[in-house]
């Protein structure tokens, strides 16, 4: 059966909802009734307790079976030993979907009754993500399944942001751990990254990450799906889909684990091994996924990719008004096994030229890293940018455009972001520094679908991202699909 009724519901009810936000039953239904009721969320909603007549307002009934209406998807959220009864129930209605958000199961040891569930589901045909897990958050549909309330009070009275939904967008995020893709999603709304949709798969009795990317592969609203991964439920299945999912859309992946204390800590986590480090390794290879290392890196490189095409080689340019910044990228390129690589006689004849007619500073150098000098203003930076660009034997550009320098104003976002729309090379920016001129910098460079980051490294990742994408697809033929 189709993952849509997850995605897509005509109708949800929440079993176990409660009118008391403190509960997690009341804190999914309050969410789910709001989106309803301010029109985000096309769905009914029906809450199930047979503790209350209404929650916040809307009919609350005693059993599934009283409801009325065919139910496409239902949330549950209720203590582990009575779900098998609740899957039954919702068997004999005719059910579609179903989340368990509910723990209790696998991780902690009840393996029983874990085999239990997940028979019933497959007796009556009905689907589920999770247990123990926080369920879906798509913005565009509606569906919010997470527990964790938006806003929370402090102990002075303020009520502050707590758990933030970002913005729609175009990034999809798979975690197997709810409190990291929570925290995630935090970051996300952060730092204004758009989401296509979260999804929080827990202890997988049914759906899995390899039925997930197939899906988003179909999505036209995706454009990179990031996995947060302790194991993999069938290796082979996934190795499939990754592969005919990376054909169409890159794959970034945070695979944890690799250490002996951390394959233990996964182990315990869901209840599933974590394996060989070597041999995701081996398959992420096979199958085009981009491995990153750390949390910042997965939304780094989620970033450039939301922003930028493939770099279609290795082949790099630092374009810099600072020596010591291009020297720390140009090492960070080199680290990552991208090449910078020397400049072809007509770029560096261009810029030879540019100097005669006073475009660019006298003492400026092109070797690559190419150094403007603190002398250089925001037109001589796009000049650059257009020169460089032109040259056949470099794939993409990293440009440090450091604010601190006398002759660089916030129109150096502009200058910079003209000229990459022109042409199919990735153009990745950097401004060091946390003072507001520095964010405000970088936060018009991404207004500009121009990824921009804090330090060189950081950039030199992603541009590694784009690269190792790039290659993949023109060794599958895949380049003019792009």
């Amino acid at each position: 059966m189709s993952l849509k009724y997850f995605f897509e519901p005509s109708s949800i009810a929440v079993v176990g909802a409660s009118p008391l936000t403190n509960k997690v039953g009341g804190v999914i239904a309050h969410t789910l009734i709001t989106n309803m009721q301010k029109g985000v969320l096309k769905a009914k909603v029906f809450p199930i307790n047979p503790k209350y007549d209404t929650v916040f307002g809307v009919k609350c009934y005693r059993t599934l079976s009283d409801v009325k209406e065919s139910i496409d998807l239902i949330v549950v959220a209720i203590p582990a030993p009575l779900i098998s009864q609740i899957m039954r129930e919702a068997g004999e209605i005719g059910v579609k979907a179903c989340i368990i958000i509910s723990s209790g199961f696998k991780e902690v040891g009840n393996v029983q009754l874990q085999d239990e569930v997940e028979k019933i589901a497959k007796e009556y045909r009905i689907r589920v993500i999770g247990p123990n897990c926080l369920g879906i958050f798509d913005p565009f549909t509606g569906v919010d399944t997470l527990f964790l309330p938006e806003f929370k009070q402090l102990s002075t009275g303020k009520e502050v942001l707590a758990t933030p939904r970002p913005l729609p967008g175009s990034i999809v995020l798979i975690s197997q751990s709810g409190a990291l893709g929570a925290a995630a999603l935090d970051y996300m709304a952060g730092i204004n990254m758009g989401l296509r949709c979260f999804v929080s798969l827990g202890n997988r009795i049914d759906v899995d990450e390899s039925e997930l990317l197939e899906y988003f592969m179909n999505d036209r609203m995706t454009k990179v799906i990031l996995l947060y991964i302790e194991s993999v439920a069938e290796g082979r299945r996934f190795l499939e889909a990754a592969k005919k999912t990376s054909m169409r859309k890159p794959i970034v992946a945070l695979k944890v684990g690799r250490s002996k204390a951390g394959a233990r800590g996964a182990a315990s986590h869901t209840g599933s091994l974590a394996g060989l480090d070597q041999i995701y390794q081996a398959a992420f290879e096979e199958c085009g996924v981009i491995r990153a290392n750390t949390l910042e890196e997965l939304f780094d490189m989620g970033r450039a990719f939301t922003y930028q095409p493939p770099a279609l080689g290795t082949g790099i340019a630092v374009l810099t008004n600072a020596g010591g910044p291009g020297i720390l990228a140009a090492d960070a390129c080199e680290a990552s096994g991208l090449e910078l690589v020397e400049l072809s006689e007509t770029t560096k004849k261009a810029f030879e030229e540019g100097i005669r007619k006073g475009i660019f500073p006298p003492i400026m150098t092109y070797s690559n890293p190419v150094d403007l000098s603190a002398q250089v203003t925001s037109d001589a930076f796009q000049e650059a940018l257009k020169i460089l660009l032109d040259d056949p034997k470099i794939n993409g550009i990293i440009v440090i455009t450091l604010h601190h320098t006398p002759f660089v104003m916030d129109d150096v976002v502009g200058k910079i972001a003209a000229p990459a729309y022109e042409k199919r090379k990735p153009v990745i920016a950097v401004d060091i520094g946390a003072t507001e001129m520095a964010q405000e910098i970088r936060a018009r460079f991404e207004k500009f679908r121009v990824p921009a980051f804090n330090s060189p490294e950081r950039a030199a990742r992603a541009m590694y991202a784009l690269a190792y994408y790039g290659k993949f697809l023109k060794e599958h033929g895949l380049v003019e699909t792009v």
